[in-house]
């Protein structure tokens, strides 16, 4: 109690003096509204709407700074008095120097304009500078996380991930074996200046196979004449360790401008309430840089990143026999704890991602552009087992190297209420599996050939109204390389059926050369209505198609980082989703709400199973295996805002998916459980920007879930016993609360430090989580105390 007490004292504060409210439209030269212009008045800051319009309430009065900007515009800059409630509307110039910039926002103001997005900001990302993607992602309502363990962690955009979901890392297609489900994107969350979620598959122009959705990453945006850096320290209390990323942007008036950011992470173990989580530590160690040409009717930009991870995997999750992983599941208890350290043991992961682009733009009239763009991608995932009776335990059980190539040509337009967007792409993958780990690869070599052509079509009746549609024809064929038992073979039937893919035969295996080609469309009409009174309604109907990935077709094997032994299945079948998608959104200024239901009926949907227990020489392992049903996924996310006063705010979300196994009539195996967030904040701009928010997030139990319980045999006084394996019951549900301050100091006008305290798990509770794929062995995470420096300079 005294310590709540603590915290209550910390959300309370001075009121401020006499305020007023300022409102008003930022548009262009031709009194066009500008959508996401920023409005700055004493330290208070606002994005316009799609109208243009902006309201800032409690604004002191005398004489403040008044600074409008816009992403491709010369900015605003005055000083104005203030007495009473004021309208402001002002227009801004076009930059010529910034027309890369004008092209996002004009010609494309939106990834799509009928599917509602969700945007982080840099302010928001650089709270989550010492976590992972997924964890900021949390934030957005309807996004929840898949996890291995405390650290590898991927986003779950309406009940569905991985492949489903992909994520774009300025304007490239991040792929790095994003088929696992306990392989993270490698990617450094301190790059990110804004990342966007779109629930759905409307955005055609990033690809056809977002059933789930689609996250997109933009770096930020480096303004001309300019020399800005920025320093974050992290230090966490669970882990003992931390991070420290430090980043550079220059601009001059000549056109170019560079950037370039280093993250450097290192943390131990993990400990749950009451124990620690061996094994569990992780290191980063990441840089990006960039380099851009803008003029006039033409810009360059190049780019770089490399991101490098070691990421250990909790050794309670690879057991030696049936009776140790029956005892670990049934008792709730982990097999194995030992004393903290930094050490990062087998089993472990090692990856490395690299990333280059060149993207040049050239501007063919006013409001006509084309856009070239090749990138460069190299992924080397190196997995460790824990090697019994061997002693080269510095050697990789998987070691998987996969470069993708990819070309992408864009077109854009406007022509009188149209806005026009065409393009292509096309891509080269070439996935090497290293024999010489002495392991049989969980997937094979391949290689893959992706071409993609799209057009979208915007019709906007007026302001307030447009009509979306859009048609996207993809390409793919892969070709593998790889060896099967002859018994496994003949146990999944593949003699009847895929004869014809062996090409060889070495003792009791055969070679195969398997060979897919794949035709997809993907195709979605929407529209948006902006009403009067600040009401707006957005609809979405999207055919989406995604083809079986690498995993899911040819994986034969343990699974090293899950511990777990994986079957693909060369039978599978293209998944197509029907997906309808509505958001309505209303303000009434002191309240918001946002309400976004939403139906994916998937044909061919594919999951995995726990099918039963296999020994091998490495331990005995749960089975699962890949199979498809016809699915169908309903849900909704509610999001609201109310502003109390002009200091304290109220901040509710729910998300609820529910999915349905049409084939079997049961529930799909994996899907999020009911969620309710609260967040109370207290700000107070006058007080050195002082923010401080106690947030409560309540996970309900699962209870729509399939029976995919087994029996095996374990010894129970020197003999076998036959048990049943309860590997379907969720946990029971949760309730944990966050805490978060930071005050920000000036030290001269461009200069400033910001300071930040935060508390996960403030109350210390024990719980596992069921979309966590080690909650068979661990508990969840404790508490977990985070200081923060941030140096702006």
């Amino acid at each position: 109690m005294r310590f709540l007490s603590i915290l209550f004292f910390f959300l309370v504060g001075f009121f401020g003096y006499t305020q007023v409210t300022i409102t008003g439209v930022i548009s262009d030269e031709n009194g066009l509204p500008l959508r996401d212009a920023h409005v700055h008045i004493a330290n208070k800051t606002i994005s316009t709407d799609a109208n243009g319009t902006y309201v800032l309430s409690g604004i002191p009065k005398g004489k403040q700074k008044l600074y409008i900007s816009f992403i491709g515009y010369y900015a605003i800059e005055e000083t104005i008095e203030i007495s009473t409630d004021l309208t402001i509307n002002r227009q801004l110039k076009l930059d010529v120097t910034k027309l890369d910039d004008i092209t996002i926002q004009q010609l494309s103001n939106s990834k799509s304009e009928s599917s509602n997005e969700q945007v982080l900001k840099s302010a928001t990302i650089e709270k989550f500078s010492n976590q992972t993607l997924g964890e900021a992602l949390k934030e957005v309502s309807g996004v929840s996380i898949l996890k291995t363990g405390s650290t590898i962690v991927k986003p779950v955009i309406n009940g569905l991930h991985s492949n489903r979901v992909p994520i774009i890392n300025n304007n490239v297609r991040l792929e790095d074996q994003q088929w696992g489900t306990e392989h993270a994107p490698n990617f450094d969350i301190n790059a990110a200046g804004k990342i966007t979620v779109i629930k759905g598959a409307s955005a055609l122009q990033y690809g056809g196979d977002a059933i789930g959705g689609i996250v997109v990453i933009e770096s930020e945006v480096i303004k001309k004449d300019t020399l800005v850096g920025k320093t974050i320290l992290n230090l966490a209390s669970n882990g003992m360790g931390g991070s420290l990323s430090s980043s550079l942007q220059k601009g001059n008036r000549y056109g170019w401008s560079w950037n370039a950011l280093g993250t450097f992470k290192y943390l131990g173990d993990r400990e749950t309430p009451d124990y620690v989580l061996s094994n569990s530590g992780n290191r980063e160690q990441n840089f990006s840089g960039g380099i851009r040409y803008a003029q006039e009717k033409y810009n360059f930009n190049a780019m770089y990143s490399f991101y490098n991870a070691q990421i250990g995997i909790i050794k309670a999750s690879h057991i030696g026999n049936v009776n140790d992983l029956y005892n670990s599941i049934n008792n709730q208890q982990p097999s194995l704890i030992e004393p903290f350290t930094y050490s990062i043991d087998a089993p472990k992961q090692e990856v490395q991602h690299h990333l280059a682009k060149v993207n040049y733009q050239r501007w063919l009239s006013e409001n006509t552009s084309i856009d070239l763009q090749y990138a460069f991608q190299f992924n080397n995932r190196l997995e460790f087992d824990v090697r019994r009776n061997d002693e080269n335990t510095n050697k990789a059980a998987l070691d998987l190297q996969l470069a993708t190539h990819t070309f992408l040509a864009d077109y854009k337009t406007n022509v009188g209420n149209w806005r026009l967007k065409s393009g292509l792409n096309l891509g080269y993958q070439n996935n090497f599996a290293n024999p010489k780990t002495g392991v049989r690869p969980l997937i094979p070599s391949y290689e893959k050939l992706d071409a993609g052509l799209y057009g979208i079509a915007v019709y906007k009746f007026d302001n307030a109204t447009s009509l979306e549609s859009g048609i996207r024809y993809d390409f793919s064929s892969i070709e593998a390389t790889k060896y099967y038992l002859k018994s496994r073979w003949t146990e999944r039937g593949y003699d009847a059926e895929f004869s014809h893919f062996i090409v060889g035969e070495e003792g009791n295996q055969w070679l195969t050369k398997p060979t897919f080609d794949y035709h997809n469309i993907t195709a979605n009409i929407g529209f948006r209505k902006q009403f009067h009174h600040e009401m707006e309604w957005l609809v979405n109907v999207s055919l989406a198609s995604r083809n079986p990935n690498p995993s899911e077709l040819f994986s034969d094997g343990l699974h090293h980082s899950t511990g777990q032994i994986e079957l693909g299945d060369l039978r599978l079948e293209k998944e197509q989703a029907y997906k309808f998608n509505t958001t309505f959104k209303k303000d009434w200024k002191s309240f918001q709400v946002q309400l976004n239901p939403f139906i994916n009926r998937i044909s061919n949907f594919i999951y995995l199973q726990p099918i039963g227990f296999e020994t091998t020489i490495r331990g005995a392992f749960p089975v699962w295996e890949f199979k498809q049903t016809e699915a169908l996924l309903t849900g909704f996310d509610v999001n609201t805002k109310w502003s109390i006063s002009n200091h304290f705010s109220h901040e509710l979300g729910l998300a609820y998916v529910n999915g349905q196994n049409l084939s079997t009539d049961e529930y799909l195996i994996d899907m999020p459980p009911f969620v309710i967030n609260n967040k109370i904040q207290y700000k107070n701009e006058s007080w050195f920007n002082f923010v401080s928010e106690l947030k409560s997030e309540v996970i309900f139990r699962q209870n729509q879930f399939p029976n995919y319980n087994f029996e095996t045999n374990i010894v129970v006084d020197d003999a076998l016993t036959p048990v049943l394996v309860d590997i379907s019951s969720p946990p029971k549900g949760y309730h944990l609360l966050h805490f978060y301050s930071e005050m920000t100091f000036k030290i001269n006008k461009k200069n400033s430090l910001t300071t930040s305290f935060s508390i996960q798990n403030i109350m210390n509770t024990t719980y596992r989580d069921y979309l966590n794929r080690q909650r068979f062995f661990v508990d969840e995470m404790g508490r977990n105390i985070q200081i923060q420096l941030k140096f702006n300079y």
